[in-house]
């Protein structure tokens, strides 16, 4: 099961009912659609500059807003990699749980896991929890899948009005997301059970 499924599934969705409620459906399902083009495009400009290809054209706002951001992330982010080991590479552990991650490679000097993100308006490192589990299950999979030791995780953030975020998480805390993470994965299989699992235990 997809980790982003596994972590929408098993996570207080209070916040998002209400905001739902506030706007209307019609609203944030427009917004929600929006939101993820503009993520997508945004991708797009990251992988193709990663690659050395061209990137993507276009004079809408969306795409001039997604260059902009990606510009930001290219900048201020991706000027700390100095090494890249796979980018959108597929992971799994086990048939627990399968996701892909936007890049691998060295940042700052270490082995690291790394995903990009856009956002309305800049968060607050409390408001992103489930990003760093959702980096924790790509490093838990990747050192499984390939034998790597990769401790560390970064998320290069930007928002609409291009203001950058970069938050890490760090060899230390490694430990305790490896934890909410397994904890977060037997919520979700309590309540939607697959054959496969009836006979394995998830411990950490």
């Amino acid at each position: 099961f997809p980790v982003t499924i596994i972590s929408s599934k098993s996570k207080d969705m209070t916040h998002l009912l209400e905001w739902r409620k506030r706007v209307g459906d019609a609203a944030a399902d427009q917004i929600t659609k929006e939101s993820t083009g503009l993520g997508s495009m945004m991708h797009s400009h990251l992988e193709c500059w990663i690659k050395q290809q061209e990137r993507p054209g276009g004079t809408n706002v969306g795409r001039v807003m997604a260059k902009q951001m990606a510009d930001v992330i290219i900048q201020q982010g991706l000027s700390k990699v100095s090494e890249v080991w796979g980018i959108e590479v597929p992971l799994r552990y086990e048939s627990l749980w399968a996701g892909t991650t936007d890049l691998v490679g060295v940042y700052n000097g270490q082995h690291a896991i790394m995903d990009f993100k856009t956002t309305n308006k800049p968060k607050k490192i409390s408001y992103i929890q489930d990003y760093f589990l959702q980096l924790t299950a790509y490093i838990m999979a990747h050192n499984q899948t390939f034998g790597t030791e990769i401790k560390q995780g970064v998320i290069f953030m930007v928002s609409r009005d291009l203001e950058y975020q970069e938050f890490v998480l760090e060899p230390h805390q490694l430990e305790h997301y490896e934890q909410l993470w397994l904890e977060r994965l037997m919520m979700y299989y309590d309540k939607h059970p697959i054959p496969s699992l009836n006979n394995e235990s998830v411990s950490s």
